[in-house]
Order: C-alpha cells, then sequence, then structure tokens
C-alpha cells in the first residue's frame, strides 16, 4: 500500500470515522481505523465497534494498492499535527506503516487486517427511503434526549421512526417523558424500524459536517440499516423487538388546557429547579388557578415562587414534576408558545403546538409532598 493525499482531506475524513471507534473494548482491532486505497484513486477509511460502523471514501493518489489497520488515537492524533500539505502514507512491510511529509516522517505499528471486522455491504432488496437531512437532523434533536439510557430497556433506548405513504414519524420513550415528531412527507410505501439513539446522534452529526446538500438515503435491510450522505456510509444494526404502541399512551382528551410562552416558562423553571436540585427528584409543583401558572420549589436551602400569565381554558389544577424533564421538552421545541394539556393532578402532562400537529410530548408528573 503506497499513496498521497491531501492533510485536510484525511484530517476530515478521520474525524468522520473515529466516531465508531470502540474505546471500550477487549479487541484491540476494534481500536483501529482501516485504510484501503485501490487502483483507481481512490481511498477508504472504515472504522466499527461492530454496532455502529462507518466507511468515508477521499480521493488519493494510489501508487500500489493495499490496505492497513493503523491504531485510531495515534494516526489521528500524528495526521491532525501535520502541516497542510500532501502526505505520502506508505505500508513498508506487515506491522508498519510509514507516513511522511517534506518535513516529517514517522513509522507507526499497524495490525493484521485479516482480524478487522467484515462491513456488510448494502443488502440486495433493501428498501431506499430518502431523507431530507436538515429534516433528518431536526426530527433527532427533538427526540432523541427521550430515549432510555439504561440499555437493559431494549428498544427503549432507540428511536421508532415509522413511514407512512403522507408522513413520517419519530419517537423515543424512557418511561417517564415520551417525545412524538411527525413530518408531512410523500412515501411510496410504509415501514418503520428503531435504531439506537446513540446511532441517530452520529448520523446527525455527520450530516453536520458535510458540506454539500445531499439527501440522507437510507438502505434498510432485514437486520442492518445503511445511511449514505455524500461520500460517507453509516451502517447500523436494526433494533430488534415490537415498540411500544405510543399512541395508546397519550391521552386523547384534556380537563385543563393552558397556553403559555415556550421562554418565559423555560427560565421560570430553569430558575425554581435551582432550589429543586437541592431537594428530591428535581421538584417543582405547578398550581394554575385562573390565567396564572405559579411554579413553587422548597428544599432545606430555601424556596423560590414564579409566577406566569397563561391563557387557560377548563379546571384549575396542581401537578408536580421532575424539573429536568419539562426543560429537556421545552428546549427541543421552536416555537414562541406551546399548550400544556392536563387531565388531573396525577395524570400525564400533554405538551402541543398552538396550532397544527408536528409534535407532542408527554411527562409524566410526580406526586407532590405539602409543599
Amino acid at each position: 500500500m503506497k499513496f498521497r493525499c491531501s492533510q485536510q482531506a484525511l484530517t476530515k475524513a478521520l474525524n468522520t470515522v473515529s466516531k465508531a471507534v470502540s474505546n471500550r473494548t477487549t479487541l484491540p482491532v476494534l481500536k483501529g481505523i482501516l485504510l484501503n486505497a485501490s487502483s483507481d484513486g481512490r481511498l477508504m477509511i472504515t472504522a466499527s465497534d461492530l454496532e455502529i460502523s462507518i466507511k468515508k471514501e477521499i480521493e488519493a493518489s494510489v501508487e500500489e494498492e493495499g490496505s492497513a489497520v493503523v491504531m485510531s488515537k495515534l494516526f489521528c492524533d500524528i495526521i491532525r499535527k501535520l502541516p497542510n500539505e500532501e502526505i505520502l502514507i506508505e505500508k513498508v512491510n506487515a506491522n508498519s506503516v510509514n507516513i511522511k511529509t517534506n518535513s516529517s516522517e514517522f513509522e507507526v505499528i499497524c495490525m493484521p487486517v485479516e482480524e478487522f471486522p467484515t462491513i456488510g455491504e448494502i443488502e440486495e432488496g433493501s428498501e431506499k427511503i430518502v431523507f431530507d437531512k436538515e429534516i433528518f437532523k431536526d426530527m433527532v434533536r427533538k427526540t432523541s434526549f427521550a430515549a432510555s439510557i439504561d440499555e437493559s430497556k431494549g428498544v427503549l433506548t432507540g428511536i421508532y421512526t415509522e413511514i407512512n405513504e403522507d408522513e413520517i414519524n419519530m419517537v423515543a420513550l424512557d418511561g417517564f417523558r415520551l417525545a412524538l415528531v411527525n413530518e408531512k412527507i410523500k412515501s411510496s410505501s410504509a415501514n418503520h424500524f428503531i435504531i439506537s439513539s446513540k446511532g441517530m446522534n452520529e448520523i446527525s452529526k455527520i450530516a453536520a459536517e458535510e458540506d454539500d446538500e445531499n439527501d440522507i438515503e437510507i438502505f434498510l435491510g432485514t437486520k442492518k440499516a445503511v445511511f449514505i450522505i455524500g461520500k460517507t456510509e453509516i451502517i447500523l444494526r436494526i433494533m430488534e423487538g415490537e415498540y411500544i404502541k405510543y399512541r395508546d399512551i397519550i391521552p386523547s382528551d384534556s380537563l385543563t388546557k393552558a397556553e403559555v410562552g415556550k421562554d418565559v416558562f423555560v427560565e421560570s423553571i430553569e430558575r425554581a429547579s435551582l432550589l429543586a436540585k437541592e431537594g428530591k427528584n428535581n421538584l417543582i409543583k405547578m398550581t394554575i388557578n385562573d390565567n396564572m401558572l405559579t411554579i413553587t420549589s422548597r428544599s432545606e436551602e430555601g424556596n423560590v415562587r414564579e409566577e406566569i400569565a397563561i391563557d387557560k381554558e377548563g379546571n384549575d389544577l396542581e401537578i408536580g414534576f421532575n424539573s429536568k424533564f419539562v426543560i429537556d421538552v421545552l428546549k427541543a421545541i421552536d416555537d414562541e408558545r406551546v399548550t400544556l394539556h392536563f387531565k388531573t393532578g396525577i395524570s400525564p402532562c400533554v405538551v402541543k403546538p398552538v396550532e397544527g400537529d408536528s409534535y407532542e410530548y408527554l411527562i409524566l408528573p410526580v406526586r407532590i409532598p405539602t409543599m
């Protein structure tokens, strides 16, 4: 293997693929990056932790085709520190790779190529779905925070994507809150899949780093999904199992509806949570009385009271929440005003837009002692 390429292009590609390098593994080769130079002037750079694999192609002047596996951290650090000029990389023997510029030269140990995991290609018969890059990033941002971080909860650590003929829904829930967003998109057929929240976030980050305006192409196989963004491929395992029937969880009606300015609501909860953090469960109490929403919190360190004017319909109400869960939801919303829907003081709150149905967030309440 012997090739020349731009330091800048190689650095950018390494930054992308290194997202799939495993730092916690007993297999040393998973801490490596595979370099594969082909005679047609392409350098394919690959990393995998067996859950997520990333392949990135860049242009190179290939003098001798071949491949090598280099330790990710050391190799990436060296390439980043080199001057912005052409780099010559050559596999000098089975165990080492030489990296050379006009003024620098490194020789680093490499690992056996045959030990690197085989990265699957697009499965024959895979269904292709095209996603607008900006819409994908926005939907992942608005749902991923609500996925569970407890690996024992299986599919709840993932984002459920549901494709219908006229819309795409993304759903995440962790047992304390639920996030549902949808976009009106025409599709030729219905489908659904669950990908880990971590994996979806990585795809979103890679999409943000890509300079071009390419859409995201998704090829759904039986066990893996391949996401293609420009010359980058991300291969992810499709999570097995049935997702919760989330529509059954969201209340269809309410007895209290409050419309409130989102920013002032967030700021009030953040101030109240300063004391809530000193107590248990980040507990805040909300009291809706006439057209006023009062937020209170109390701990051994003191107490706080915030008042916000609202537009209310229905009954007065008193309810408690973990402030963090409410803040996470509100920060995912771009609208200036939102509506809060309640049934009782011990049933979930549903946050919806003032107009339309582009999102629904459900937050479970916390039973509150006398405050």
